[in-house]
């Protein structure tokens, strides 16, 4: 299965858990001091992370 990123670029995902999991860590990062980059980082992973929750909840969506 794919998403499409907030750069439009497709990213095919084979463990949507694994990927539901590793999103969720990602979008929490910041360096130690922060950086300016770390606002930018945070965005792109959590829209990644929204993204990838609602691709499974249409997948765990019942079939009428």
């Amino acid at each position: 299965m794919k998403i499409r990123d907030k750069n439009g670029n497709w990213i095919e995902v084979t463990d949507l858990k694994k990927a539901i999991q590793q999103t969720g860590w990602y979008k929490e990062y910041t360096h130690n001091p922060p950086v300016k980059s770390d606002k930018e980082r945070q965005a792109y992973w959590t829209d990644m992370h929204k993204k990838l929750i609602a691709l499974r909840e249409q997948l765990n969506k019942p079939k009428n």
